[in-house]
């Protein structure tokens, strides 16, 4: 896979949780941490995401947002 993005996380696919447009899927990274991110059902059938395969979350860090309490 070649692309810009340097923010480049690879795990595996520990859920998906399909809605009525979007899915969320889970991915476990190296080290146990979980990440999450929010796709359409049409982008998980397209990249074959299934539980238990290897994908990446790229993140584009001019959207990450960060909270305190």
């Amino acid at each position: 896979m070649r692309i810009s993005a340097r923010n480049q996380l690879k795990g595996m696919v520990a859920k998906i949780t399909h809605g009525p447009i979007h899915a969320e899927v889970i991915l476990t990274l190296e080290g146990g941490q979980q990440v999450a991110a929010v796709i359409t059902n049409q982008s998980v059938t397209s990249l074959g995401l299934a539980e238990g395969k290897v994908a990446y979350a790229i993140i584009k860090a001019s959207t990450i947002l960060i909270g305190v309490d």
